[in-house]
């Protein structure tokens, strides 16, 4: 990585790279991270999307980005002299994003500084073997979806596999078809961003599972291990026209994989009233809050 000798607006960085894996990796085992940003496939995925760079400040490294509206920031620094990173990047006139209650309380205290939560961008939290029995009355229309596709379909549920991979992409290809006309800036990036989750699971470390509905991909979900006890769901993508078929696909995905962890991280919604009105109505059991933060 490039270094710094003094204080830029923007520090010199280097577009973000499938070789930075091994070290990035060590960096969120030792930071144990809680929101969905922070692993490697997630920064490499969305490297076009967000325009990561690296950069090291003084001995922290950092991940530069821009969000879809094309705000600049950078994400919490990954270790070394955080706060002394902080304090550089801060009083350089740049913007933090991503950064959980815990660092806020721990950073991002001091005289003068601006810290705002970000609604649309909070992580959804779940408990994961809630996610993969649906008990109670509170999930009954999941199950009454669930029932409805099962009654109607002869399917089975695999582990993602190479032998799933053009199926899932033609789905997929389907899947941005029926949403030609959306005006979201995040659609096509999000499309490009699921393809080559597909085509690197293996490299990148996913997982995922697929239902098959007559030797056709009809739905599949792709994530990874966020922390020793969080698994994080990246994708999920269902055939519109087949009702209670995504549902299937969450529940198999929690019962199936990660059955370790306590929690599934399914990401934020982005301010999609949409979006956001599914995601709550799996009872999330916390809003993994974030936050942005500059210089007043």
């Amino acid at each position: 990585m490039d270094t710094m000798t003094d204080i830029p607006r923007f520090p010199a960085s280097r577009p973000l790279a499938f070789g930075d894996k091994p070290r990035l990796d060590a960096l969120f085992v030792d930071l144990q991270p809680r929101v969905s940003e922070l692993t490697f496939a997630n920064l490499y995925l969305f490297r076009e999307a967000h325009a990561y760079r690296l950069t090291l400040v003084g001995d922290s490294p950092v991940v530069l980005g821009r969000g879809y509206g094309g705000v600049e920031y950078f994400l919490p620094p990954l270790g070394g002299d955080v706060a002394g990173a902080l304090l550089m990047l801060l009083d350089g006139g740049m913007t933090l994003y991503g950064a959980d209650g815990s660092f806020v309380a721990r950073y991002l205290t001091g005289e003068g500084m601006i810290v705002e939560e970000d609604r649309d961008a909070f992580d959804y939290l779940h408990l994961r073997q809630e996610m993969a029995e649906l008990p109670g009355n509170r999930f009954h229309k999941k199950k009454n979806r669930i029932n409805y596709f099962s009654a109607r379909h002869s399917f089975n549920v695999e582990v993602y596999g190479a032998r799933h991979r053009e199926g899932c992409l033609a789905l997929l290809d389907e899947w941005r078809r029926v949403r030609d006309g959306i005006d979201s800036p995040s659609l096509d990036l999000e499309t490009k961003a699921a393809a080559e989750a597909l085509m690197l699971s293996d490299r990148l470390g996913l997982e995922g599972v697929v239902v098959l509905v007559e030797g056709r991909v009809a739905a599949f979900a792709l994530g990874e291990r966020l922390s020793l006890d969080t698994a994080v769901c990246h994708f999920e993508k269902s055939d519109p026209f087949m009702e209670g078929v995504s549902q299937l696909v969450d529940r198999e995905f929690n019962r199936l994989l990660f059955t370790d962890c306590t929690y599934i991280n399914r990401e934020q919604d982005l301010g999609e009233p949409g979006l956001r009105a599914a995601k709550l109505s799996y009872h999330p059991v916390e809003l993994v809050k974030k936050y942005r933060a500059r210089r007043g």
